[in-house]
């Protein structure tokens, strides 16, 4: 008997509804459904009093998702996709995202169009885009205490107040580098739309092969974003006499203890979008982020006084 997937952000009570609906939809087409929360792919904090608070990364799986699964349904908004890929890339299945959220710019269709997805996608009738992920590990007293998948970046700054912090970066087998600023970002492709654009990052497109890091606010004019190849891993240092914190796509963290290490580099598993139609990412841009819109008219002639 076929198997599916359905990952749903159990806050909302639309994806709730949604998601049962679908389970006995998909059942009575003779799949066999295994549901599982977003909640799933959120990771414990660790802190000062308890450093070690690891999840391996191929734990996150839910309970009786497999790789022989045809395909996994996603309900939510963007959190709820960066989670079910938090889970599931191990896997390697391929997921469909309905956006019943806000902005879902990770999402390939909206609510109203789920039944005419789903049909598309029993019948065969999609690609699978493929995009990288970074993987994170964090080092206390060389020990792994945590580490995660990423599908947008990592970022890495101090709380509660936004001040400025020092860090020592490694690229790859390149000589380390100290950076000044309120954090860093390091990205993929995918999350240079998300918060690498809104503090002054390039936008790249998804199937470029690399990674790019961002100071946030950086101390000086010599410290500006950089893009590597994602073959190389990244190493970094904190140099400052209080903790920081790490956040993994938005909805996932841990904190940093003075003298930590922080590697990361492309993760061994990839995350797998169901397309039902080419992929435009440059229309995506246009129409979620406003990019490229014709500028206001300006007037022909100006009347100087």
């Amino acid at each position: 008997m076929p198997k599916v997937g359905i990952i749903y952000n159990d806050i909302k009570p639309t994806a709730c509804e949604v998601a049962l609906e679908w389970q006995e939809k998909l059942a009575a087409s003779g799949y066999t459904v295994c549901l599982a929360t977003g909640m799933g792919g959120i990771l414990g904090y660790s802190s000062p009093e308890r450093p070690i608070c690891h999840t391996p990364i191929e734990s996150l799986v839910p309970p009786d998702f497999d790789a022989d699964m045809a395909f996994a349904l996603v309900l939510g908004g963007d959190g709820t996709v960066l989670s079910a890929f938090r889970q599931l890339a191990p896997i390697g299945i391929p997921l469909l995202t309905i956006n019943t959220g806000h902005m879902g710019f990770l999402t390939e269709a909206y609510l109203n169009q789920l039944p005419q997805a789903i049909d598309q996608v029993l019948a065969g009738n999609y690609t699978v885009e493929e995009r990288g992920m970074l993987s994170v590990q964090l080092f206390h007293q060389n020990q792994l205490t945590w580490e995660a998948l990423c599908l947008n970046e990592i970022v890495l700054h101090r709380e509660p107040l936004t001040s400025m912090c020092h860090f020592e970066v490694e690229v790859g087998s390149h000589a380390p580098v100290d950076i000044a600023a309120d954090g860093i970002i390091i990205s993929t492709p995918t999350g240079s739309t998300a918060y690498s654009l809104s503090a002054g990052g390039p936008v790249i497109t998804p199937g470029l092969p690399a990674t790019q890091l961002i100071p946030i606010c950086p101390h000086s004019l010599a410290s500006r974003g950089l893009v590597f190849p994602d073959t190389d891993p990244v190493t970094v240092r904190s140099a400052n006499p209080d903790p920081l914190v790490m956040v993994a796509d938005g909805n996932a963290g841990c904190y940093v203890l003075p003298k930590d290490c922080i590697r990361t580099q492309r993760a061994p598993y990839s995350a797998h979008f169901i397309r039902l139609r080419q992929p435009e990412f440059f229309k995506v841009l246009r129409e979620k982020l406003g990019w490229g819109l014709p500028h206001i008219a300006k007037p022909t002639s100006v009347e100087l006084p």
